[in-house]
């Protein structure tokens, strides 16, 4: 990564991490979010709306919760 000049370093990584293992997820931007009410929830929507990255593991579990509870699987992110 190149630094840019005059920014502060980056703190020292704990023992026995990498300075690669602090990189920062940054959140999920609002155009991939959908509450469900314009269309169905998808497994990747209840995935991101967690606050994570879908991976094929993650969508599967979501795929699943959306077929046990329907749409109130949404209701334990959304207010």
């Amino acid at each position: 990564m190149a630094e840019t000049p005059g920014a502060p370093e980056p703190p020292e990584p704990p023992d026995g991490l990498e300075q690669d293992d602090l990189v920062e997820e940054t959140p999920t931007p609002d155009r991939l979010l959908h509450s469900g009410g314009d269309r169905p929830i998808t497994p990747e929507d209840l995935v991101r709306l967690s606050g994570r990255e879908p991976t094929p593991e993650l969508v599967e579990e979501a795929r699943q919760a959306i077929e046990e509870e329907g749409p109130a699987a949404v209701e334990r992110y959304l207010p």
